[in-house]
């Protein structure tokens, strides 16, 4: 009797156990995974098999660590010898914008399946997929049913903001939360080949459920950026739609779809320009607001799936081009550091969509648009999708940055940049940059004053440089990335996301009725500023009325002048030099 109640109790448990391994999703289709449900249901899978792991990864902003699920079939869960095997990684990035949450329930989805189904499972031979649950946490745990007001479900779900209300995809470089510093941390030792981050989008609407934002194809480069252009994206649209679940890029109009749509510049605060930094194959899934949860999350689903038999046919092509595109990186010489969009070139693409007509507003009595799903169109649309350099940089042999600077150093390390300190004072010729003119936001942009537009003087000087200082050498895989973020044009450099705004501000000045006795006699005895002065008089008609102008034109070009104003203080070392 003992017996068979005890096996009764064991046949109970386990029934208990596998319906514990429906996602909230699949009990209720308009729902999505909380926090605390998608973490547990990982855990249970953790538990269920062994060739599934759930790691803490990094601390978050909200107070919880950020997980990583990886499943790979020989059980290897770290990197080092992942890579040993040489498999290939894809890192799949969830909840990012938790109100956009199909790839929560989409991955949770997905890994089950694999892990139940043996002929899955062989696919990942030489792949290891790698899920981050939900990055934003924060968000997730800020959860309601009202700050997505033009989406259609699911009945709640999570907060753009995270817990400091940062939003994380503009985050990447200047890593103000944990949740980035982790990010970071993860590419820097991960070194993923392939990064998908799964969103929602806004905008217009259409009756696709699924568009696709890939890496810009100018910007990621030769040959990974072949294989990718030529090969997967082409696969993955055809395959998308055979499973009825056809896409288009993403749809980024200059007001209507029929009037044309823009190839997205995503700069590397955004995810996938930060995995262009690593040369990493990037997608940013954007399912459609307007579509139901369920088909929004079964797109994204399948989007997955159809990568990964992708990645599984051509693993040894990815890798091989990959490898190949971070030798080019490591030696090449110049580098572009900004790009603007070529109006000549344009792409066509066969697009479907819904008419966009006009009426008046029930609200403000003006003319509203609206898109009439009754009133649908197949045509060709222009699509620029073709960037040019803007600006260009030779690299040099290497960067030196002073060691004060401890958030870029740091920074850069989480990224997995090499670097060494100086064992000893040194003084070396170096070239260094006067920044000569910029922009800058009036308002805050992700808690900070942006700059943009920047301009520099060059200047070569000797520096005395201080033991303890750090050099980075350009002969590294991270090339890249660290010419992208430390020369001061670069769009999302260090620079541009003040992390040098010190040297912006003039620290000493003068007292005119003092410096005027100075001023004369440096007049006196540079015959080039006496000329130099006198044409400013003359030319310009404010500066003439003005003593103290006078004064301060004089008093700049002068040895009191400090130095170190507008001086940006990372050398470019351009001659080989051992330390």
């Amino acid at each position: 009797m003992r017996i068979s109640t005890l096996f009764i109790l064991i046949f109970i448990t386990s029934i208990a156990f596998g319906q514990d391994l429906k996602t909230p999703f699949e009990k209720s289709k308009n729902t999505t995974a909380t926090y605390e449900e998608c973490i547990k249901f990982y855990e249970k899978l953790d538990t269920e098999y062994d060739e599934l792991k759930l790691i803490e990864i990094g601390e978050t902003d909200s107070g919880e660590p950020l997980h990583l699920v990886i499943l790979d079939t020989e059980q290897d869960f770290e990197p080092e010898a992942i890579k040993a095997k040489e498999k290939l990684i894809l890192l799949v990035n969830n909840g990012i914008h938790p109100g956009e949450p199909e790839g929560i329930d989409a991955s949770m989805i997905l890994l089950r399946n694999y892990l139940e189904n043996e002929e899955k499972l062989e696919l990942l031979d030489k792949i290891v997929l790698a899920f981050i649950p939900i990055y934003n946490i924060g968000g997730a745990l800020n959860r309601s049913s009202h700050s997505r007001a033009n989406q259609n479900g699911p009945q709640s779900y999570g907060f753009r903001g995270n817990a400091k209300n940062l939003d994380l995809n503009r985050d990447f470089v200047k890593c103000d939360s944990k949740n980035a510093e982790a990010m970071s941390r993860l590419f820097g030792k991960w070194k993923p080949d392939i990064f998908v981050d799964n969103h929602t989008s806004n905008g217009a609407d259409y009756p696709y459920t699924m568009t696709l934002l890939a890496t810009q194809k100018d910007k990621l480069s030769l040959p990974i950026s072949d294989y990718m252009n030529q090969t997967l994206i082409p696969n993955m649209y055809k395959e998308m739609k055979r499973r009825k679940w056809e896409m288009c890029p993403y749809v980024y109009a200059r007001t209507t779809p029929d009037e044309g749509i823009l190839g997205f510049m995503d700069s590397p605060r955004y995810s996938t320009g930060f995995s262009t930094l690593h040369e990493t194959i990037g997608f940013t899934v954007e399912t459609h607001m307007l579509k139901p949860f369920e088909d929004r999350m079964w797109s994204t689903y399948h989007f997955m799936d159809i990568l990964i038999r992708e990645a599984a046919k051509d693993y040894s092509t990815i890798r091989s081009a990959r490898e190949r595109t971070i030798l080019y990186s490591k030696n090449r010489n110049e580098f572009v550091l900004n790009w603007e969009l070529d109006t000549l070139k344009v792409d066509k693409f066969l697009f479907k969509g819904y008419e966009a007509k006009y009426k008046p507003s029930e609200v403000t009595g003006l003319d509203r648009l609206y898109y009439d799903r009754n009133s649908t169109w197949e045509k060709e649309i222009d699509f620029f999708n073709t960037y040019k350099p803007s600006v260009t940089v030779e690299k040099p042999q290497a960067y030196i940055i002073p060691q004060a600077y401890s958030k870029v150093i740091e920074r850069l390390k989480w990224n997995g940049v090499k670097m060494s300190k100086l064992e000893k004072n040194k003084t070396l010729e170096a070239e260094f940059y006067y920044i000569k003119n910029y922009d800058s936001r009036k308002t805050p942009y992700e808690g900070h004053y942006l700059h943009s537009k920047v301009e520099v003087e060059k200047k070569t000087m000797n520096w005395n440089f201080r033991k303890g200082d750090y050099v980075v050498y350009t002969n590294q895989p991270n090339n890249r990335l660290v010419v992208e973020l430390l020369e001061p044009q670069g769009m999302d450099s260090y620079f541009a996301w003040n992390f040098f705004d010190g040297i912006l501000q003039q620290k000493e000045y003068f007292s005119p009725y003092v410096f005027e006795d100075v001023a004369a006699e440096l007049l006196e005895n540079d015959e080039q500023l006496r000329i130099d002065f006198e044409k400013k008089i003359e030319e310009d008609k404010d500066f003439a009325k003005s003593s103290w102008a006078q004064l301060y034109f004089i008093y700049k070009r002068s040895p009191y002048y400090e130095a170190t104003h507008n001086l940006y203080p990372v050398a470019r070392v351009l001659t080989p030099i051992k330390f």
